[in-house]
């Protein structure tokens, strides 16, 4: 279903939309960057309901159907990736913290005081503005595969690097199914292999129900332009889990320590075998820690 939330129309699927949960504990889920809702993996999502917990989640701005910003410049990634480098500002079409603020304003278009929040990749560092933006409406933190963002933190390994910045060879469905199989195959969890006839039929489906690669190419940008929030997470009191796969290509497993030692409380896990995706395996191990953290908050 559309709701205005910020200003701006999002994509959003409520387990409660239909009032038969009205006092289940919350779970507000934030994808990473240039994923859709889609992508969250049904285990993940049924283990959560099955745990009485009402599940909301939602398409990030400008990614699968919720509001697209192309009348906003699409950044030089490049460019702005020397920037970074160097130590400059980079320039974003907008920023993490309007993610943030479009995620609360999912909780108030769902009239939802509060509840966990718990993100993955680019959507566990939205998900760490919110609990600093609105630390009254974040039961408890769960930041999975995400990072600080502080400037000293390794970022992805060369050859992930360039299946990153990559396009695909054409531009029919085909051709970008491959070049999300290539990524997938770069940044996947070496422990728990993922089955590639399923990932290529879940990626058809998703690049069916959307396709709009200049939104995640905006959406880098954000997270390269927040560079002030690794100094700001130690003001999270919020009870906070942080999760990370110990062979991560993309978000090396630093970036992950670095979060955790960064917000007073935090526990840390890091999970052997997990690179940076959702496969089979990595759900269950995910599962056994993120529950626990959830229902005692």
């Amino acid at each position: 279903m559309k709701i205005k939330a910020n200003d701006i129309w999002l994509e959003v699927e409520d387990t409660g939309a239909d009032d038969a949960q009205p006092r289940r504990p919350v779970v507000l889920l934030i994808m990473g960057m240039g994923m859709q809702l889609v992508a969250w993996p049904p285990a993940f999502m049924q283990a959560l309901i099955g745990h009485g917990f009402r599940v909301v989640c939602f398409d990030n701005r400008d990614i699968g159907l919720s509001q697209h910003f192309d009348h906003l410049r699409v950044p030089n990634l490049l460019w702005e990736g020397l920037k970074y480098r160097a130590g400059f500002p980079v320039h974003a079409p907008y920023s993490v913290h309007d993610m943030a603020a479009d995620a609360i304003g999912v909780l108030d278009a769902l009239v939802i005081e509060r509840a966990h929040v718990v993100g993955v990749s680019m959507g566990a560092m939205i998900a760490q503005r919110v609990a600093l933006a609105a630390p009254h409406r974040v039961l408890s933190l769960g930041s999975i595969m995400g990072s600080s963002g502080a400037r000293h933190l390794p970022g992805p390994k060369p050859h992930v690097l360039r299946v990153l910045l990559g396009r695909p060879a054409g531009r029919d469905e085909q051709a970008v199914v491959e070049h999300y199989v290539r990524l997938f195959n770069a940044i996947g969890s070496p422990g728990f292999p993922f089955d590639e006839a399923v990932l290529r039929a879940g990626e058809l489906a998703s690049i069916r129900r959307n396709y709009h690669p200049a939104g995640s190419v905006r959406q880098m940008a954000a997270v390269a332009a927040d560079a002030r929030r690794a100094d700001e997470l130690p003001r999270i009191t919020t009870p906070t889990l942080v999760l990370h796969g110990k062979e991560d290509p993309l978000v090396p497993i630093a970036c992950g320590l670095d979060t955790a030692r960064r917000i007073s409380g935090a526990k840390f896990l890091g999970i052997e075998g997990m690179g940076h995706d959702l496969a089979p395996g990595v759900v269950e191990r995910v599962l056994e820690r993120l529950l626990p953290h959830l229902e005692p908050a």
